[in-house]
């Protein structure tokens, strides 16, 4: 939301800062997780050796190590995530919010933080349960990253759920089992669906409203 709102500001270049923001997100997730294996290799890898630079003189394994795998495999998704999809769809969402409104506020002498608060949060809460929804579902299902930069581990610190599902069903070929652990992760992901819409009604203000 933060850089959808930088890049809503109508400066010069604008379109091409959103097309730099975009372009992470059209790497092909297998080719983004061997560049930042490589990035975090322990010994040779660019991060480490800069913190080498800097006095850290005991840099984390990242993905080699149980402690820090995870956190690395959350780092990588949201930087392929951040200038993606959600971003266009939170540009989208302030694009539509009415400029009279702006003005209005301005008029009652709102700075720059009421009207971000006042009037295009309010406006924008579809939006973000929108975004919210697809969110979690995504987290749900991440597979790619980890299967390519961990295998699932260190000592299963990034099993996800998806992962043991593939393993179950085309590694070991017990089809069966696969396809029940699909069935649990659907109603999971319908289960954390229908809670986001129930608590949706306390929050999101739609303009019809």
């Amino acid at each position: 939301l933060l850089l959808a709102s930088m890049l809503n500001q109508k400066l010069k270049g604008t379109n091409l800062y959103r097309t730099i923001f975009f372009m992470p997100h059209l790497i092909p997730a297998v080719a983004l997780a061997v560049v930042w294996i490589f990035l975090l290799q322990p010994r040779l890898g660019p991060v480490n050796y800069m913190l080498r630079q800097i006095g850290v003189t005991d840099p984390p394994d990242w993905l080699a190590a149980r402690d820090s795998a995870l956190a690395s495999v959350i780092m990588i998704n949201v930087w392929a995530a951040v200038g993606g999809n959600t971003m266009l769809i939170f540009l989208a969402g302030l694009q539509g919010v009415p400029q009279e409104l702006y003005e209005a506020a301005e008029i009652d002498g709102a700075g720059a933080f009421r009207k971000f608060w006042n009037v295009t949060l309010p406006l924008l809460t579809p939006t973000i349960f929108f975004n919210l929804v697809l969110a979690v579902i995504g987290a749900l299902k991440v597979f790619t990253t980890a299967w390519v930069a961990t295998k699932g581990g260190p000592s299963y610190a990034t099993w996800f759920f998806a992962l043991h599902i593939y393993t179950e069903a085309f590694q070991y070929f017990r089809l069966g089992y696969g396809s029940a652990l699909a069935w649990v992760l659907a109603v999971i992901v319908m289960f954390f669906t229908w809670v986001q819409v129930q608590y949706s009604r306390h929050w999101v203000h739609y303009e019809g409203n």
